[in-house]
């Protein structure tokens, strides 16, 4: 355009030249006139007076826009600005071009991703976007990495991309997890030989744990996650349970990171994790009957600090309020105010004495290119509510070996082994009105293995081996407090990382004691999940 209005101011010039010498009385020479022309009258020449004015009228308007346009690109240059007009505030939805890569919006995290080796002393970085059609390398059924906009009409959007909201250093990423399951046991109380509150509960259909997760960055110092879940009890109300919601910081110095909000305590393999994430349609034995149904989580703090050491190790101490269900041991008011057969006081804290203390130290260490260990001590004290001053210890012990070959083809074939041991000293006093029964101190203690061989890709192959020892009391008639063990195999197909496919038999031995007599039940239940959005790695 500009071009053009160049050449035309060029051009007119020449064109009023030639008017104006046609033009009689014009101080230029007369053009030579034809013989047989007709003499031109008085208004001709005023017409043609007057386009000519009008033309050189128009001609200034133009270069007085060529002056204009030449100021505003010497401005830009000198800003550095396009020049175009511009849209003073962002979409509300930012496009793929514009979104950040979360390297550029927070620092690298500490070992808190799902990585197949956690070895260094540093945060791993996030490894990419799966491609449509590959399946996990890792340990979680999803592991995605900085967050992508996409354009809700873009010809390049993909389903597996996470839905964002936001850009710039601030940005959410939302999903939907769906975990189903139809159940058939032996048993009609399936509600209490399957000890964990995500598992199946009923013959049948279940739906136990319908999961909404957002994670994102708050600001350039810290990020938050949140966990909502949906389930359906037995008669097919639904309950909703915040599962975790907490923020924690990205860039403190000396290796250091605070966490503070609603989360699941930092105790063994299995507990800080989702049940989507699980290898198993259950929770162990140990975890539900110690833990509790729910897992040990609560509102409370928590510091960790990844040792200036060759290989991984982190340290990491919380504290949590310990109270209600979720801390099952520990101030937890039991079923109609009974606890283990005690009537319990449901008291408010007094102090730090009734808080639930949860330190953890764990290390990794790569054998070889294709093998990696992972072992990790852990502890959980507190006060408990079943006598003014009952006390409860839990002291855990993880094992974590994974072998995956070096010509892997998306993670396949691996092997891995996880083993986790507990032992809990529960002081039981006598409850709030001093009646029967007696007070007591239980020793308990329980453990799990199981064994993962992925064989093929998309297909995985699991053994489990559970066992309980409750300690046998004359005085205590609780379904909880009998002993157990367990034998559990299953087969999965991921068709994607997005979804899944488990088939699993139980059988389930629960011992005699002074109350109940012994039983054998058998169990079989098939799952399926589904992943919609960006779901954000867990603990490797």
């Amino acid at each position: 355009m500009k071009k053009i209005n160049l050449v035309t101011l060029a051009i007119f010039p020449l064109i009023v030249a030639s008017a104006e010498e046609a033009t009689p009385g014009s101080s230029s020479s007369p053009a030579p006139t034809v013989s047989n022309a007709t003499p031109a009258t008085a208004g001709d020449v005023e017409a043609l007076r007057q386009q000519v004015q009008s033309l050189t009228e128009t001609v200034k308007a133009l270069q007085e826009q060529v002056k204009d346009q030449q100021a505003a690109l010497e401005k830009a240059n000198l800003t550095g600005e396009s020049g175009l007009p511009q849209n003073p505030e962002p979409s509300p939805i930012a496009g793929a071009e514009g979104s950040p890569a979360l390297g550029a919006s927070a620092p690298p995290r500490f070992p808190t991703e799902d990585t197949s080796v956690v070895a260094s002393a540093t945060a791993p970085a996030a490894s990419g976007t799966a491609a449509p059609g590959g399946f996990p390398t890792t340990d979680t059924s999803v592991v995605t990495s900085a967050p992508e906009t996409i354009s809700s009409t873009g010809a390049g959007a993909s389903l597996t991309q996470p839905i964002t909201i936001g850009g710039g250093r601030n940005y959410m990423n939302i999903s939907l997890d769906g975990l189903f399951a139809l159940a058939y046991s032996s048993a009609r109380d399936l509600d209490h030989i399957e000890v964990g509150d995500h598992d199946p509960q009923q013959r049948g259909f279940n739906a136990r744990n319908i999961e909404l997760a957002f994670d994102g960055a708050v600001d350039p110092y810290f990020e938050g996650f949140a966990n909502i879940v949906f389930k359906l009890d037995n008669d097919n109300q639904t309950d909703v349970e915040v599962e975790e919601a907490f923020m924690q910081t990205t860039s403190l110095p000396f290796n250091l990171q605070l966490k503070a909000g609603q989360f699941f305590a930092a105790f063994g393999r299995l507990n800080p994790t989702h049940p989507h994430t699980w290898d198993f349609v259950d929770t162990p034995l140990v975890n539900g009957l110690f833990l509790g149904p729910d897992g040990l989580r609560g509102v409370g703090a928590q510091t960790s600090w990844t040792l200036p050491l060759p290989w991984y190790s982190q340290l990491i101490f919380a504290s949590q309020n310990g109270r209600g269900s979720t801390g099952f041991s520990f101030r937890n008011p039991g079923d109609d105010g009974m606890f283990f057969d005690r009537v319990t006081t449901d008291r408010e804290a007094r102090g730090l004495q009734d808080f639930v203390w949860i330190p953890r130290w764990e290390n990794s260490v790569d054998l070889s290119p294709t093998q990696v260990v992972l072992a990790g001590v852990s502890g959980a004290f507190g006060s408990n509510e079943t006598g003014a001053n009952s006390r409860t210890q839990i002291y855990g012990a993880d094992f974590l070996y994974k072998w995956k070959s070096s010509h892997a083809e998306g993670g396949f074939p691996f092997v891995k082994w996880q083993t986790e041991f507990m032992y809990r000293r529960f002081q039981a006093g006598r409850g709030a009105d001093e009646s029967f029964p007696v007070a007591e101190t239980f020793h308990d203690w329980g453990l799990y293995s199981q064994v993962l061989w992925g064989f093929k890709k998309g297909w995985v192959a699991g053994i489990r081996g559970d066992y309980v020892d409750m300690q046998d009391s004359k005085f205590t008639d609780d379904l909880d407090r009998q002993s157990r063990w367990r034998i559990s195999a299953n087969l999965t197909w991921y068709p994607t990382e997005f979804s899944k496919i488990r088939l699993q038999y139980n059988q389930d031995f629960l011992d005699e004691n002074f109350f109940l007599s012994a039983r054998q039940v058998e169990s079989i239940f098939l799952q399926w999940e589904f992943i919609l959005g960006s779901h954000g790695a867990h603990k490797f």
